[in-house]
This record gives C-alpha cells, sequence and structure tokens, in this order.
C-alpha cells in the first residue's frame, strides 16, 4: 500500500476522526506494524513504552539496565508507577499537541485508570489473532544489532541472519523466546484482558481482525479511524 504522510488539515480531509489512540491486543499481533503505518499515515506519534524502555538500554541508562534485567527481558511488566511516569513525560512534549498513538500500553486494568487520570483517550482498537499465529510471529522475530530493525514473518531480511539495510546480524531478544512468550500469554490472560471490558464501558473499544496480512488489517483500521478505502 502506498504510504503517504499528511499535515494536520489534511488530516480531516481525510477522515481521520480520532487523535488520540490505543493500539490494544495480545503480544504478537502485529500492534507495532499498524501503529507505524498509522503514524506515518497521518502524521501523528507512534508512543510504543517498550521503545521507551529500550532506548533507555541503549543509551545505558541505569534505569533501562534495571528494568531489562528485572522485568520486560524477563516478559514481566514494569512497575505501573515507573512505567506512568515515563508516558506522561512523553506525551507532554510538543509532538503530541495534536494527537498520538499509544502502542503497549496500557496492558492493565489499574494501568487504564491511571492513564485516565492523566490524559483522555479518543480510541481503543483490539487487533485480534490466534494463538497459534501469535505465537509462530514472535518466535520468528529478529531484530538489527545496529539500527534496531525487526524481521518477522512476510518481512525477512534478504541475507538470512542479517539485516538488509546495514547487513549487522540480528539477534533474537529475550521476550521473544518461547518459553517467555509463554509468560507473556499468561500475562496477557490474566490482566489484559479485562482492559476489554472496561473500554466497551467506555465506549472507546473497537475490534479488528488481525489474521490477515498487515496492509489487509490496516485497510481495516483506516476504516474504523474514518476514511473510505
Amino acid at each position: 500500500m502506498h504510504m503517504q504522510k499528511i499535515n494536520s488539515m489534511q488530516r480531516n480531509v481525510l477522515g481521520m476522526k480520532y487523535s488520540k489512540i490505543v493500539l490494544f491486543g495480545p503480544p504478537g499481533t502485529g500492534k507495532g506494524t499498524q501503529a507505524e503505518k498509522i503514524s506515518v499515515y497521518y502524521d501523528i506519534p507512534h508512543i510504543s513504552t517498550g521503545d521507551i524502555f529500550r532506548t533507555l538500554v541503549k543509551n545505558n541508562e541505569p534505569l533501562g539496565i534495571e528494568l531489562k534485567e528485572k522485568y520486560w527481558g524477563k516478559g514481566k511488566l514494569v512497575p505501573d508507577d515507573i512505567t506512568i511516569k515515563l508516558l506522561k513525560e512523553r506525551i507532554a512534549k510538543d509532538d503530541c499537541t495534536e494527537g498520538f498513538l499509544l502502542d503497549g500500553f496500557p496492558r492493565t486494568l489499574n494501568q487504564a485508570k491511571l492513564l485516565k487520570d492523566i490524559t483522555s483517550i479518543d480510541l481503543v482498537i483490539d487487533i485480534y489473532s490466534e494463538k497459534d499465529l501469535i505465537v509462530k510471529r514472535l518466535s520468528s522475530r529478529r531484530t538489527c544489532t545496529k539500527c534496531g530493525k525487526i524481521y518477522g514473518l512476510g518481512n525477512m531480511p534478504k541475507k538470512e541472519g542479517y539485516c538488509s539495510l546495514d547487513s549487522a546480524a540480528l539477534f533474537q531478544r529475550d521476550d521473544d523466546k518461547e518459553d517467555v512468550i509463554a509468560k507473556r500469554f499468561d500475562e496477557y490472560e490474566n490482566l489484559t484482558k479485562p482492559l476489554i471490558k472496561f473500554y466497551k464501558k467506555e465506549k472507546l473499544l473497537k475490534t479488528v481482525d488481525g489474521n490477515g496480512t498487515p496492509d489487509e488489517v490496516f485497510n481495516l483500521v483506516l476504516k474504523i479511524l474514518g476514511k473510505k478505502v
């Protein structure tokens, strides 16, 4: 699908009904891919709490190293008080004035309530995929050691084990290993699914079938956002 970058006025012309959006669903449903597509198409920042944590690690920040060793590197959730503080700092930046797209937060009912305290949300999109497909997607993912580009099903590198952009070696993230994936599923079932009921009650939830290709899913997302496709 052809992607274009637009300004705020064009965003309204193309039918963007919402400015503060949450992408929701089990790990491996393609939330990050869809968030990037929406971010580019509508020119709003894509905010991933996972990316925030990884940036802290990349910059050798003590907090980032601690979070990786104790929590997300082992498939565990980072404490809410830390996550909400980092998120609040991020959405306070100038590029979020006209809206933002949250990917990976909230993950628990408590986080959803904390989020509601610091900002309003216009729409929550639940991207659903079959469990077997999710496991296959996650366990096949590889990340570039240099630029951070992620490869996986439908987006394999030209040369196995090496990034197509800079030829650097690829690696498997700790949270993409099968034993960690199992823990992530358990946490999703126990902690995150109640968010579906919460956002239904708030009348913010829309569900998208995430079993198709990234472009097929994106077309469904665009329809929800208001564009005729």
